[in-house]
């Protein structure tokens, strides 16, 4: 599916679908418990996502503090957010998806899914992956160490940041 189609089905179908089941519901249970779950859910979600968020920003910190780059806890992190959004939009398909990316258990095999479906795409030539930073360079031969020789001889340390090694004494 193409990205506007995706998009037409995010901001056109989906608000109408949305629309239509918490009218249906209202009929069905009435319109003030309609309401309520609709509130219940944006709380409940508000939390979970505060609570989740949380502890994925402290993970997060734990490998970057390990020295391991924190790869799932960033996929974890955009789930959470969003889920949260989702959550606080209201309606029963966002609601049912913001849960699902915010509890731990099905967040797993949704970015499982994912995984597998970025794998076969991959595979198969609809997704090309290339590294931003050998733009220019024949990293086959060594463009990428020139590459990174270049940008370290071009450093000014008064315009960016500068890590020190373990150690170092200024004085």
């Amino acid at each position: 599916m193409k990205i506007l189609g995706r998009l037409a089905l995010l901001f056109v179908v989906l608000p109408i679908l949305e629309l239509m089941l918490l009218i249906e519901m209202g009929r069905y249970i009435g319109s003030l418990p309609t309401l309520g779950i609709v509130v219940l859910t944006g709380f409940t979600g508000a939390w979970l996502a505060r609570t989740e968020g949380l502890r994925v920003f402290f993970r997060f910190q734990e490998e970057l503090v390990s020295g391991r780059l924190p790869g799932q806890a960033m996929l974890d992190g955009v789930c959470v957010l969003v889920g949260g959004a989702f959550l606080l939009t209201p309606g029963v398909i966002t609601d049912f998806l913001g849960f699902s990316l915010l509890l731990p258990f099905t967040r797993r095999w949704i970015q499982s899914r994912m995984r597998d479906s970025l794998k076969r795409q991959v595979a198969a030539g609809r997704v090309h992956v290339a590294p931003s930073y050998g733009a220019g360079f024949d990293t086959r031969r060594g463009g990428l160490e020139q590459e990174i020789e270049a940008r370290e001889a071009k450093m000014d340390p008064s315009k960016g940041i500068v890590i020190e090694p373990e150690g170092y004494n200024c004085s």
